[in-house]
């Protein structure tokens, strides 16, 4: 299993986490039933797919351990290859590693610190 898992998050959603003490979700987690999560390997292809383009993004860094049971690798809906982390409940606080900010580059590309692949 995966040491930590991560999630994109819009700036002004995560600000709102932080006051709650957890997250739980944007609108295509809730309408999917759990948070979507990434492996470090599978994050750019991720933020390519679905927040490309998108501006004032965090990323998240979750504790994998931390979430006990409501953690399953699953394959995605989309018929990507792979399992990727589906969260079945609300990211507590106490479980995030870090969070680091994911500006947009000159291009428009998502600008991602060293360590994702």
């Amino acid at each position: 299993m995966e040491r930590h898992i991560y999630t994109l998050v819009r700036r002004t959603d995560w600000a709102a986490a932080e006051e709650a003490r957890a997250y739980t979700g944007s609108e295509d987690d809730r309408r999917d039933g759990f948070l979507h999560f990434s492996t470090a390997g599978q994050l750019r292809a991720t933020a390519a797919k679905h927040r490309a383009g998108e501006a004032d993004l965090v990323i998240v860094e979750a504790d994998a351990a931390a979430l006990g049971s409501a953690l399953r690798f699953e394959p995605p809906a989309s018929g990507r290859p792979g399992l990727f982390p589906h969260l079945y409940g609300s990211l507590p606080l106490s479980a995030v590693s870090r969070v680091l900010p994911l500006p947009l580059g000159a291009d428009g590309v998502h600008a991602f610190p060293e360590g994702f692949a």
